[in-house]
């Protein structure tokens, strides 16, 4: 893909990632116009989400969602979650991400963690694709298991998934061997919050606090378990 494929496709799967509030499904005839400029197998993967979610009842969908993504590890749609679990390394790599947000001129506030992966694709799509890719490339494993589990689950995401995968390197032998780690032994965990996350003093303990009391026994600890907007204009500069 060009470097502008790789944006529009990235914007366009944000978008359908994203918590479907009634103005984000309104714009699905935008992904749509958009997947008619990306190659396949971005393009069916795209358009077949939007037929799986498109015409049905909004509140089943939004149920189907939370169900989906905030109900299951597997489903979870925090990167370094895969990666690291709930260990010190975990808050060390959403610095990493803070941080690159911030070289690219973007600040994200502390109550929002920025391993988010419609807010990861949306920045890359709309600020920095450099560095946007190389946060998805370092999450290459966990990205491959949420396609992995959308399919077995029969979800009507698994399309964007394919779609954002097509818009990665293949999997090489290592990461080969850390996706089939993470699916049978899941991400590591130790009790210690995101103290590491580069919150200060209280601001940290209620980030870790929220996100274990929003957090079902087995979901990714994702502070976003209840129905509320990913902050999807937090970016600017969307391809046109």
């Amino acid at each position: 893909m060009t470097t502008e494929q790789l944006r529009v496709t990235w914007i366009a799967v944000s978008w359908l990632l994203t918590y479907p509030h009634p103005e984000t499904i309104e714009r699905f005839g935008t992904v749509r116009s958009l997947a008619a400029s990306i190659p396949e197998p971005a393009r069916d993967g795209v358009l077949g989400t939007l037929e799986a979610l498109t015409g049905r009842d909004a509140v089943a969908v939004q149920e189907d969602y939370v169900d989906t993504f905030d109900t299951r590890r597997r489903g979870c749609l925090h990167l370094t979650y895969f990666s690291h679990g709930d260990t010190r390394r975990r808050g060390m790599a959403l610095l990493r991400i803070k941080q690159d947000f911030r070289t690219a001129g973007l600040e994200i506030g502390d109550d929002e963690l920025p391993d988010h992966l419609p807010v990861v694709l949306e920045f890359a799509a709309g600020h920095d694709a450099e560095r946007g890719a190389k946060i998805l490339r370092a999450n290459r494993p966990g990205v491959e298991l949420l396609r992995l589990h959308l399919a077995d689950i029969s979800s009507p995401w698994h399309g964007a998934l394919v779609a954002l995968c097509a818009t990665l390197p293949p999997l090489d032998a290592e990461d080969r061997a850390a996706v089939l780690k993470l699916a049978e032994e899941g991400p590591e965990e130790e009790t210690v919050g995101l103290d590491g996350y580069g919150l200060d003093g209280d601001a940290a303990d209620q980030a870790a606090r929220t996100a274990a009391a929003s957090s079902p026994p087995d979901s990714c600890g994702s502070h976003a378990a209840a129905p509320g907007p990913v902050p999807v204009d937090l970016m600017r500069g969307r391809p046109s």
